[in-house]
C-alpha cells in the first residue's frame, strides 16, 4: 500500500469544503471527511482505479467521493506515494484550476 502525501492545496480544499458543509450540517461535514478518508484508503491499495486526466500534472487521475459524487479527488500515484493534488467540486473550472496538459 502506498503512503499518502497530501499537497497543501488539497489540504486547504478539504478544510474549506468541510467548513462550508459544516455551516449547513455538521454531520454532513463529518460524513464527507470520513468518505474522503475511505476513498483515499481504497486508492492507496489500488492507485490506478481512477480515471486518467489530461491536465498539467503528469499522471494525474481523478476519483469521485462516494455519497458526495460531485466532489473529485485529483491524485497521482508515484513510485513512493499516492500524492493528492486537489479535492474539487466537479462544477468548478477544472481547466483553470489544474491547467492544460503541455
Amino acid at each position: 500500500m502506498l503512503p499518502l502525501k497530501i499537497r497543501p492545496k488539497a489540504r486547504h480544499d478539504l478544510a474549506h469544503i468541510a467548513a462550508w458543509m459544516k455551516l449547513d450540517d455538521p454531520e454532513v461535514s463529518k460524513a464527507f471527511r470520513v468518505a474522503v478518508e475511505q476513498e483515499l484508503e481504497l486508492l492507496r491499495g489500488h492507485p490506478f482505479l481512477g480515471r486518467r486526466r489530461h491536465f498539467r500534472t503528469p499522471g494525474l487521475r481523478s476519483w469521485r467521493v462516494s455519497h458526495f459524487e460531485n466532489y473529485l479527488i485529483f491524485y497521482r500515484p508515484t513510485d513512493t506515494a499516492l500524492e493528492v493534488v486537489r479535492v474539487l467540486h466537479g462544477a468548478r473550472d477544472l481547466l483553470r484550476l489544474l491547467g492544460k496538459e503541455k
